[in-house]
């Protein structure tokens, strides 16, 4: 495990094990908004040419949701600074905040509505904030 990021190899494989896309949330909120005959594209980058993806995105209503893991993206309720390994973790997981912050804003730019949710947020309560901006574009 020479050079490796992770600070041992238990942590290494955690974090492998982490799903970028279809996580339990992301499943919940999209089984919701299909029952609402709510129909969307999933892990879809809004903007050509810029490779960041949004979780769910409605193409006609141009609205972009993104459903944010609390670890990753520094939920102020359940996000958590490594303790082992904090010169590397602290700044990834800052850069990711400022890479949210910075795709939001490009995105507003170019005339999308932008949606973000923690993971820990009810999938109903996620799909009826949605629906109601896909409904009002």
């Amino acid at each position: 495990m020479a050079d490796s990021w992770a600070s041992s190899e238990g942590t290494r494989k955690s974090m492998l094990a982490n799903k970028r896309r279809d996580t339990s949330t992301e499943i919940a909120v999209r089984r919701e908004l299909h029952a609402r005959g709510l129909r969307y594209r999933v892990d879809f980058a809004p903007l050509p040419g810029l490779r960041r993806r949004a979780d769910v995105v409605f193409t006609r209503a141009r609205v972009a949701v993104f459903i944010d893991g609390c670890f990753w993206h520094g939920c102020p309720i359940h996000g958590t600074a490594p303790k082992r390994n904090a010169d590397y973790w602290g700044p990834k997981l800052a850069a990711n905040v400022a890479r949210d912050q910075d795709t939001d804003r490009r995105l507003a730019d170019a005339g999308w509505r932008v949606l973000r949710f923690w993971e820990h947020e009810a999938p109903s309560a996620v799909a009826d904030r949605a629906e109601h901006a896909v409904r009002r574009r």
